[in-house]
């Protein structure tokens, strides 16, 4: 199961847009016991050390995440029998952790022992789930990690890496008979992606195997991606021949037959899918779809009560959006501002070198502006500098609008905000400033380079992370501005409530599609009816809840118990409140769950009351 989660955390790597590998490699440890120990912390820590090097080692795609090169010429193990070594494995770590001593812990250490005993604990409850998924859709998949991997993560600085790219070429067919025979289990099990899903797996297929080796014109994706690195290199050209001519055998008798065999396996079990959209059509749904809100959001909250907040909260927003709609002085309703607000040329800068080069300036004099002021906010910063910087043309069609690349660990590297300009009409100027703050600082940069800057923090807990409370702090920190006058022009506010509008929705739309048993032209028409934004970004919203149930519901629920937690200790601690302790708290652990958020909030309101 631990596979799975990483290969997992690398999908979520890819749909942010692809962050640089890390710098910081793990050594390999041959067991769980390797290293003496002389206290229960030191056991405990050495536990976290060991357990996370060999679940790294066990993974050839996850070490290439992690710049490791040991096992750089293969694929993970998709097979069933390894998901249950893995899972027997998850046991016994289980056992072992179990066998340390809590109570010998210090504070810190408590930390990292009760969330890995969470996690692990969580593993075994969630394996009767493992099939509860898709593991082709229009988002990720196997079909596209292939590509994807081998052309962003997959580097050649030597011969020996031009070899390892080849034998992971002629290593795809393992790795698409592995996930034909997933799908197989799944198809068994009732669990079929539906109907609107295929054309898109398909296609994405198809689209490896046009140009050469495979037809005459151009090189396909991945001999272009092979050729363009092996050129790069500084080898005789006889050489670089020799291994160009190899890639292309291999993508001629690996890749091309795997990839037909699962287009035409595809194409079968396109006819046996059907229109029901909401993972309730699954045996058992109703439960499954529970637990994974309570694994997404961790918390308790039921769909029920998600979708009801989230009606509320667009409500709340619509309000805040008429207030805006009168300031300005605009005639008519809300429907006709979200209209103009879409549609008036006003808030688009040309699609041109010169007004994307406008929108970089502006976006990052929005950022020093907030670099300068971040002492109102915190106490610690990271020490990592933040940049702004366009989406590269070569991913920036497929990529999202807006994401952050963290930090290399050893500062080498600063974080990056990428704003993805190469369709300008879909960067009104509006939301320039939320996503600035959302991406950058004081959201994703602030976050993210402090935890991966702390010290005698366990590495499971540096690389990990917990949507709810990542994206809850990312939206969160578009509202912060706002609370210290910044949102001066009432357009910029309003870009601010869209953003917020749009993961309001969110609740209400996947909870309507997976419990309520909602089709996905009404959650479709829902986003087109309450947001301002295009019908086109409300149909990708739907497909994406159904293949990834409970997932977006993150954001806003992570929001929401910040501002909740913020509130109460206000209330509590009176004069004595400091916003920078308050987000020193929220930030100096890294990433965890809310409910242990809220233990560490309650622990700094007593110790604030005591003094």
């Amino acid at each position: 199961m631990r596979k799975l989660t990483f290969i997992a955390a690398a999908v979520s790597v890819a749909l942010l847009g692809g962050c640089q590998q890390m710098q910081e490699q793990p050594k390999p440890a041959p067991s769980v016991q390797s290293q003496p120990v002389q206290s229960e912390i030191d056991k405990a820590n050495a536990f976290f050390e060991d357990t996370f090097n060999r679940d790294v080692m066990k993974s050839p795609i996850y070490q290439t995440y992690m710049g490791i090169k040991k096992d750089y010429d293969k694929w993970d193990d998709g097979s069933e029998e390894r998901v249950l070594e893995d899972f027997e494995q998850t046991k016994a770590d289980l056992v072992a952790l179990n066998a340390i001593n809590r109570d010998l812990l210090d504070d810190a250490t408590k930390v990292s022992y009760d969330l890995k005993k969470q996690d692990l604990e969580n593993e075994i409850a969630d394996f009767k789930w493992r099939h509860y998924n898709y593991p082709v859709n229009q988002m990720f998949g196997v079909h596209s990690m292939i590509p994807a991997f081998l052309i962003n993560q997959h580097q050649i600085a030597d011969v020996s890496d031009a070899k390892a790219y080849i034998s992971r070429l002629n290593g795809v067919t393992t790795v698409i008979d592995q996930l034909i025979k997933d799908l197989e289990v799944r198809a068994d099990k009732g669990i079929i992606a539906p109907k609107f899903v295929f054309p898109h797996v398909i296609d994405s297929s198809n689209n490896i195997l046009r140009g050469a080796p495979f037809h005459d014109g151009e090189d396909s994706t991945l001999l272009a991606d092979f050729k363009r690195k092996v050129n790069a290199l500084e080898i005789a050209d006889s050489e670089k021949s020799a291994l160009i001519s190899d890639a292309e055998k291999a993508l001629k008798a690996a890749v091309k037959p795997s990839y037909t065999k699962l287009i035409n396996f595809l194409a079968q079990l396109e006819k046996r899918a059907d229109d029901r959209d909401g993972a309730w059509k699954f045996p058992d749904g109703e439960a499954f779809y529970n637990n994974a809100l309570a694994r997404t959001t961790t918390t308790d909250l039921t769909a029920k009560e998600i979708h009801t907040i989230g009606l509320a909260e667009v409500a709340r927003i619509h309000d805040e959006m008429r207030e805006i709609k009168d300031k300005v002085g605009f005639k008519g309703d809300l429907k006709a501002f979200m209209q103009f607000m879409k549609t008036d040329k006003q808030f688009y800068y040309p699609n041109t070198a010169e007004g994307k080069q406008r929108y970089l300036d502006e976006a990052t004099a929005l950022i020093d502006n907030m670099k300068s002021r971040l002492d109102e906010l915190f106490i610690v910063k990271p020490k990592a500098d933040l940049k702004v910087k366009a989406v590269e043309a070569f991913r920036e069609k497929a990529a999202g609008k807006a994401f952050y690349q963290q930090p290399a660990p050893d500062g080498s590297r600063p974080g990056i905000y990428y704003a993805n300009l190469y369709d300008m009409e879909a960067m009104p100027t509006y939301q320039m400033e939320a996503l600035a703050y959302h991406e950058g600082i004081p959201g994703h940069h602030m976050q993210i380079a402090i935890a991966q800057e702390l010290e005698d923090v366990p590495k499971f807990r540096k690389f990990g992370g917990y949507t709810a409370y990542v994206e809850g702090w990312g939206l969160y920190s578009e509202l912060v501005p706002k609370e210290m006058g910044l949102y001066e022009d009432p357009y910029s506010d309003f870009g601010r409530l869209a953003m917020e509008l749009w993961r309001a929705c969110r609740l209400v739309v996947d909870t309507g599609i997976h419990a309520m048993k909602w089709t996905r032209q009404e959650g479709i028409d829902y986003y087109v009816n309450n947001t301002p934004n295009a019908t086109s970004d409300g149909v990708k919203m739907v497909e994406r809840h159904i293949v990834m149930p409970s997932q977006a519901t993150a954001y806003k629920v992570g929001m929401l118990k910040i501002l909740e937690l913020r509130e109460a200790a206000k209330e509590k601690l009176g004069d004595k409140f400091d916003i920078r302790e308050f987000h020193d708290v929220v930030l100096k652990n890294g990433a965890v769950p809310l409910n242990v958020l809220e233990k560490f909030v309650d622990q700094w309101v007593a110790k604030k009351q005591a003094a």
